[in-house]
Formats: C-alpha cells, sequence, structure tokens
C-alpha cells in the first residue's frame, strides 16, 4: 500500500511545503513458499521466512474451528525473517496470520487463505483410572503418556508437590489443608497443562482420608538435656512438635514463667483464668531422679522438676529455665496410666496403639463415666501426674546402668480443663491421648545414678477435639 504527499516542515518561524508530493510505502508481509515448516510441536520455537518481515507487529496462531488467534511471542525479526514461539493453540491444524500496519489502521493477513501447519499438542494422557483412598502424606502415582508436560495436580483446588516426573509416570504427595473435615473427603483430582489452559478431571470421586485423631511418629525427647540446650526436651500431643529447653519460656509455657509457682497448685488444679490456661498448648516431659529412675512428668505434677531444664551449660540459678525462683510449676494438667498387655481389660487397646491401627478418640470409642470414675471402662482414679520406669518398663534397666532397649510401653494421657483433676479426676477431661514408647537410650548423668542423659522415641495419638461429655450415651 501506498501513501502519497507533499512534506511539511513547522518551525518557530512559520510553515513551508516540498513542491513534489513524497510517496510512503507500506508493505505486506508475506511467506514464501519454503518460509514455514509443515508441522512444529506447541512450546517450540518457529523460525518463518519471507519477505516485509520487519512490518509484523504479531503473529497468531487460529487454531482449527476458532474464530480468534492466539499471539505467538516475537523473539526476534528483521527483513527475511521472524522468530516466534509457538503458543497454546487449540487443536493439532493451526493457520498463521500476521498483524500489520498499512499506513492508516492495524490490519490482519486474511484467516481464509492463512499459512496452515500442524501443531503438535503432545497433550497428557492420564491411563491410571483406579484411585484407592489416600491419607494426607500419601504418595500417588499417574501412569499414561506425555505426563512430562503437566504443570499442576490439584485435589480440588488445594495443590500437590510433585515428587517424580517423566513421560510416563507421574508422583504426588497428597497435601494437607485446613479445609479438610475429619474422615472420608471425596474431591475432584485434576491435572493442569499448557499454561494452565487445560485442566481435565481424572476423577470427581478422589478420597482423603482424614483419621479422627492427631498421629505423631517416630518422635524423640532427651530427658532434661542440661548438657546441651538444644536438645529438645518437651513435647506437645497438640502441635506434634518437640521443643528446646530454650522455648519455653516463650513457646511452650510462657504463663507459668508469667506467674512462677502460683501457677498450679500441688493438686494440680490451675490457679490461673481459664483463658490464660488453654493458651498453653499440653506438653509432657521425661526426667531422671537420683534413684535411678526415668519419669515421664506432668508440667502441673510438681514444682521441683522443671527447674532442673537449663537454657545454658551450667548450674546458676539465672540458666534454669525458671528463673532465678528455681520451683515452679507448670500451667497444663496431665495424668498417666500404664495399660500393662497381661491384663485382659487393656490387652486390645495395646495391640491396636501398636499396629497403628487406632483410627478415631471419642465419647464413642473412650466413654466417660463419671460417677464410676472410669475411661472405656478402665478405672482412672489411681492415675499418676508421674509415672517411672520400674512401672512402664519394669526389669528393662537396671539403676546406675546404660543401656539402649525397647521398652514398647503404652500409656494412657489424660489433660484436664481447667478444672483440673481435683474433686472427680473423671469429670473435666479436655483431651485423651495413647503414648506409645518404643525405645529409650538409658545414660546417667554426670556420673549420678540419674538417667537424666536419656533420649526417648515414641509414637503419640492425640484426641483432636475437646472432649464433649453431652456426647456420651
Amino acid at each position: 500500500m501506498q501513501k502519497s504527499g507533499k512534506i511539511t516542515l513547522t518551525n518557530s518561524v512559520g510553515e513551508g511545503a516540498s513542491e513534489a508530493d513524497f510517496t510512503m510505502e507500506y508493505p505486506a508481509p508475506v511467506l514464501t513458499e519454503t518460509g514455514m515448516p509443515a508441522e512444529v510441536e506447541m512450546g517450540n520455537k518457529l523460525l518463518l521466512r519471507g519477505v516485509h518481515m520487519q512490518v509484523i507487529r504479531a503473529v497468531l496462531f487460529t487454531a482449527e474451528g476458532q474464530v480468534t488467534g492466539n499471539e505467538a511471542p516475537i523473539l526476534s525479526q528483521d527483513e527475511k525473517e521472524i522468530l516466534v514461539k509457538i503458543p497454546y493453540v487449540e487443536s493439532e491444524k493451526a493457520g498463521i496470520t500476521f498483524k500489520y500496519f498499512n499506513g492508516t489502521q492495524e490490519v490482519e493477513t486474511p484467516v481464509a487463505s492463512a499459512s496452515q501447519m500442524t501443531v503438535k499438542r503432545y497433550e497428557p494422557e492420564v491411563t491410571t483410572s483406579t484411585f484407592t483412598p489416600a491419607k494426607v502424606g500419601d504418595v500417588v502415582a499417574l501412569e499414561g503418556t506425555y505426563l512430562n508436560k503437566i504443570d499442576k495436580v490439584a485435589v480440588g483446588n488445594i495443590e500437590c508437590s510433585i515428587t517424580l516426573q517423566s513421560e510416563t509416570r507421574l508422583e504426588f504427595i497428597v497435601p494437607s489443608s485446613e479445609q479438610y473435615a475429619d474422615g472420608d473427603n471425596t474431591l475432584p483430582l485434576k491435572i493442569s497443562y499448557f499454561d494452565g489452559r487445560e485442566e481435565p478431571i481424572l476423577t470427581e470421586q478422589f478420597v482423603v482420608k482424614v483419621p479422627l485423631v492427631y498421629f505423631w511418629e517416630n518422635k524423640k525427647v532427651y530427658a532434661q538435656g542440661r548438657d546441651v540446650d538444644e536438645l529438645s526436651s518437651f513435647f506437645s500431643p497438640e502441635t506434634g512438635q518437640a521443643y528446646a529447653n530454650a522455648d519455653w519460656r516463650e513457646r511452650i509455657d510462657p504463663v507459668s514463667y508469667k506467674h512462677q509457682v502460683a501457677t498450679c497448685s500441688a493438686n494440680n488444679k490451675p490457679a490461673v483464668p481459664e483463658e490464660e490456661y488453654n493458651s498453653v498448648n499440653p506438653y509432657f516431659f521425661f526426667s531422671g531422679v537420683n534413684a535411678g529412675q526415668l519419669q515421664i512428668n506432668s508440667p502441673a505434677g510438681s514444682s521441683g522438676q522443671l527447674k532442673n531444664f537449663y537454657i545454658m551449660n551450667n548450674s546458676s540459678n539465672d540458666s534454669r529455665i525458671t528463673g532465678s525462683n528455681g520451683n515452679c510449676y507448670g500451667t497444663p494438667v496431665l495424668t498417666f496410666l500404664y495399660l500393662d498387655s497381661s491384663k485382659s481389660a487393656y490387652k486390645a487397646l495395646v495391640e491396636e496403639v501398636k499396629n497403628g491401627t487406632l483410627t478415631t478418640i471419642d465419647e464413642t470409642t473412650f466413654p466417660i463415666d463419671i460417677d464410676a470414675k472410669t475411661c472405656r471402662g478402665f478405672s482412672i482414679s489411681s492415675m499418676k501426674t508421674s509415672l517411672n520406669t520400674d512401672t512402664w518398663a519394669p526389669a528393662i534397666f537396671e539403676a546406675g546402668k546404660e543401656k539402649k532397649a525397647n521398652a514398647d510401653a503404652v500409656l494412657l494421657i489424660l489433660y484436664y480443663n481447667v478444672n483440673g483433676s481435683t474433686a472427680n479426676v473423671a469429670a473435666n477431661i479436655k483431651r485423651i491421648g495413647l503414648l506409645h514408647i518404643k525405645t529409650v537410650d538409658f545414660k546417667l548423668y554426670n556420673n549420678t545414678n540419674a538417667p537424666s542423659s536419656s533420649s526417648v522415641e515414641f509414637d503419640i495419638y492425640w484426641q483432636k477435639h475437646d472432649y464433649d461429655y453431652s456426647k456420651v450415651h
């Protein structure tokens, strides 16, 4: 296309025009016969050859059956060539058109006469069609073709982490989410590819099983850990985390550190308001005594245990986690009961815990009888705020001797509300847990009989929701 006219110059003096007309040509881009391959792969680079290629402002790929084309990113261009990245196209047949300026407006070469090419989409195809119920953290495998083209996998709207990906196999981890409800969650499983433009659903019925209990596996704590303050001595079954001594004042029990001895009275009834009491997650710890016993302890069970945990490697009062005051009760009230599997009343529950088949802790599976002072039919009136190894690991450890051994002991844990475990131990239970102590590395401290340098490995089940006595039938 041509445009002609006089050239006009304007300055501060005035305006002048050329005597003769000046003609401006606006060439149209044209592909040569061999300027385009017959077949390309989507996402690859494409070199197009022709004439007047420098005037092209956009390259469009219009899929067969579509009326709107997708613009290709231009990587480079000159008079004879233009290099683009092939964009997303909806089908394997596409026409290529150009946008350019014709002197009056931006125009597009006609789609009807556009050069056609085959665009290989290499679309992922998942052949896996059966999906069994999965738990959070499980690895699920997909098989098929071109699976390396998949960008994302999602359960509902929750993106999964892809751990392995090849052309024929993809593995992803079932993600955790606060969106899940307890029990079976049925959600669509979908994949995403071609930059999120296509999101086929593999199944509408992907089941994520969310246990009705917290289950913390292969945890480890150290008894007092007074030699190195980084050792994790405290464990919270609510968070599933083990905490170092240095965490106690701010992350574990700031209420106790604030109030010191006044936090809990000796009869395991908190002396703080309910809001403060509930602000501290339940936790327990192990400590050694000179008699050669290793104890599991409730924070509120004694004012003389927490002072034995140090922040730094010395024995000054300022280095005690409890501060210079020394003696200090912890906030949460817990009690423990050793479930001896040789007793028929405990055997079935102990086997569930050891086999990893305990799925629920609630008012139905652990009914509490306030008058009888029982939980699941077990008498809880004599539960202790501390239990020694001579109870939960009898004849395994000998006082004054170091030994690593399999304890294989199961303990029932009761965590109480702000009313504590005073008047009736069955009336104010807040959460229930089952602790499986697996291995104890029985180590002594500073040439004494106290096994305060021991480490304990365990699994623990913990009730997810506060106990609702109105649900007990």
